[in-house]
């Protein structure tokens, strides 16, 4: 069983920051890769931030730049979600994953003035 607890989300006005966060835990093998992924109203499910266990990072386009995806240093089951710059389009519920198969609640941000 794996659990995953994630914080951070909220309202922030356009061009502002935000830092998610998502604790894992749970009796597997490896909890890499860790991955951000978002779901709009009406939109499928799409892939932010995604880093392996060397600490390899990709991107969406749409965040490249501005959002960075990094893993607590003395923690490795801990990933985070920097996201700068934000924009209204970046509003969605933004959920964490870890070997791609498991999932957590989700939290919401909202960018908006």
């Amino acid at each position: 069983q794996v659990q995953l607890v994630e914080s951070g989300g909220g309202l922030v006005q356009p061009g502002g920051s935000l830092r998610l966060s998502c604790a894992a835990s749970g009796s597997i093998f490896s909890f890499y890769p860790m991955t951000w992924y978002r779901q709009a109203p009406g939109k499928q499910r799409e892939l932010v931030a995604a880093i392996g266990s060397g600490g390899t990072t990709n991107y969406a386009d749409s965040v490249k730049g501005r959002f960075i995806i990094s893993i607590r240093d003395n923690a490795k089951n801990t990933v985070y979600l920097q996201m700068n710059s934000l924009k209204p389009e970046d509003t969605a519920v933004y959920y964490c994953n870890v070997r791609y198969s498991y999932w957590g609640q989700g939290t919401q941000v909202t960018v908006s003035s």
